[in-house]
């Protein structure tokens, strides 16, 4: 059977200030639409994958924006609804030289921020659908986000699917109530098929630190969170080291509780937009396991490909396709005729 992933969370309206400004000195913002769930949707989309999108919109002139650019992408909207309140908004001041990006959320009271499980009939949004993938980011919205995060995760793995639960921990929304990042979290990697995530992320689930380097101490941290959550069957995370605002080395790995995959670091320069690279870094690995999923070693190569590709492209979302990683993988970098 040809799978199906699913993708709940929130779809977002970027707003950044053009020409490397800063938002204080600008007068006009340019427009993105994006969301950590919907730019691995778009990502996989673009792969040739079927991939469906659950969400709120606002039904307002943002929320159709919104929903056309995902369908405009290949992503399933049937199960993106729409009703009255906001749209979420977060602004982008883009990083430049050694200044580093820095964002500003105005989310709060969103359509969606203010859903419940009453509002989605589990049967009809996960009918025919195989996988799930979710994010750190909708629970840290609110305490009523945050149970319909885990009402979502229960109801799917209830229903068969793999779960998938990306970390994305945001501290400035986690911040914002009184919240208990730790509990919650725990909660949904315990239900989780995979991971994507790197040792910070373990050590706040597992309330410890790693005292190893480099890959020791990654690997330290990945025997540690298969011990404790034994339902896991992969953890994929990236290492970024940040010389300059567009210039960045990177480097994959996927593991599993016997085995490792590590690709080698790779310099990123002349960085146009970061904003999704780890939404690109999923849709890769995702790609390569959905395709062959004894082969790590491919998934962290097609993951390692489409999250530097990602760096060059405007927007939250990676737009690439299989060409383009096998383009990247063999080094054609010269313009393809």
């Amino acid at each position: 059977m040809r799978p199906t992933i699913a993708f709940f969370g929130e779809l977002l309206v970027r707003l950044s200030p053009p020409d490397k400004l800063l938002l204080r000195s600008a007068r006009t913002l340019d427009l993105a639409v994006g969301g950590a769930e919907a730019n691995v949707a778009i990502g996989l989309a673009s792969l040739g994958h079927t991939t469906r999108m659950i969400s709120r919109l606002p039904a307002n002139p943002l929320g159709d924006m919104a929903r056309s650019v995902l369908m405009g992408a290949g992503v399933d909207c049937a199960h993106v609804v729409q009703a009255e309140g906001r749209m979420g908004l977060y602004f982008l001041t883009p990083g430049a030289g050694l200044r580093a990006s820095e964002v500003v959320y105005d989310r709060a009271g969103s359509v969606f921020a203010r859903a419940t499980e009453a509002d989605f009939d589990w049967d009809a949004v996960f009918a025919g659908a195989t996988h799930l993938l979710m994010s750190g980011i909708t629970p840290a919205l609110g305490p009523q986000s945050s149970r319909l995060a885990i009402a979502a995760a229960r109801a799917a793995k209830d229903r068969g699917l793999t779960l998938i639960f990306d970390g994305n921990y945001r501290a400035l929304l986690w911040q914002a109530w009184d919240s208990d990042p730790r509990g919650v979290l725990s909660e949904l990697v315990g239900l989780a098929d995979m991971m994507f995530g790197n040792h910070r992320d373990i050590a706040l689930l597992l309330a410890t630190s790693f005292a190893s380097d480099g890959e020791d101490r990654r690997r330290e941290a990945a025997a540690a969170l298969f011990a404790a959550f034994p339902n896991l069957k992969h953890l994929a995370s990236t290492a970024r080291h940040v010389e300059a605002a567009d210039r960045h080395l990177l480097s994959a790995r996927v593991e599993t509780p016997n085995a490792v995959a590590q690709t080698e670091e790779i310099a990123v320069s002349g960085i146009v937009d970061r904003i999704g690279a780890g939404d690109a870094f999923a849709a890769g690995v995702l790609h390569g396991l959905l395709r062959n999923p004894d082969d790590i070693d491919g998934a962290a190569e097609s993951g390692l490909a489409l999250t530097a590709l990602k760096h060059s492209l405007p927007g939250d979302a990676s737009l690439f396709g299989q060409g383009d990683i096998d383009a990247f993988l063999s080094g054609q970098f010269d313009v393809r005729r």
